[in-house]
């Protein structure tokens, strides 16, 4: 096992879960440091738990401290209660954490973002995951992987009835969606944090992969 210490913000969220289980299952980390609203009941060796309420980066600042850096933050409209909660949660802790992390001196970080974010759609949510996008590679991390995966397969913790609906669609369009249209196929989130590890560790200057670009490095 390398000394190497991983940090992770989202480990309770469908791709924060799966990584938390993909970094173990590497060993090439002594320590996995999760950063969590509440405890999340994780008592294995090697992983350690800090609790904070996420309010200000200077309640857990002194704890980021590592190698690499994984954030998996996400909500939705209904849990988050308003357009300015979702923009705090997915948007400003981002690039907050980033922020802090660059001053800790950590120099790689990858993070969810999501298919078409962009920080001048019209849709809320993209335009916050686009928005999110440029503050993290403003943030003068040197290495950078902004994974940007299409509609997410696999069992959430929560319900999202919309979501369940779409997972349904998308398995029957999938097979249809080919060329140019391979990023928009449905993605297991176990092949998205797959991908963040490996892209992590991938000597090259790209920043953002699409989600068949995720399916393919979660391969290696």
């Amino acid at each position: 096992m390398e000394h190497r210490i991983a940090l992770v913000f989202g480990a309770t969220g469908l791709v924060g879960n799966l990584l938390l289980e993909e970094l173990v299952n590497t060993g090439k980390y002594s320590l996995i440091r999760i950063f969590v609203r509440q405890s999340a009941g994780i008592t294995s060796d090697g992983i350690e738990e800090v609790i904070t309420d996420f309010t200000n980066p200077l309640n857990f600042s002194s704890k980021l401290s590592g190698d690499d850096l994984y954030i998996c933050l996400g909500t939705t409209i209904k849990k988050a209660g308003s357009v300015a909660n979702m923009e705090k949660i997915d948007r400003d802790l981002p690039v907050l954490i980033a922020g802090q992390a660059k001053v800790n001196g950590i120099s790689r970080i990858a993070v969810v973002s999501s298919i078409g974010a962009d920080s001048g759609s019209k849709n809320y949510y993209l335009r916050i995951k686009g928005e999110m996008e440029e503050g993290i590679l403003k943030s003068g991390i040197n290495k950078i992987v902004i994974a940007k995966p299409s509609m997410l397969l696999g069992d959430r913790k929560e319900r999202r009835v919309g979501e369940i609906a779409g997972k349904i669609v998308m398995k029957t369009v999938s097979p249809l969606l080919a060329g140019k249209l391979l990023k928009f196929r449905a993605i297991h989130g176990r092949d998205v944090a797959r991908a963040m590890i490996v892209l992590l560790n991938r000597d090259t200057d790209k920043k953002i992969f699409e989600s068949d670009e995720l399916k393919k490095a979660a391969k290696e």
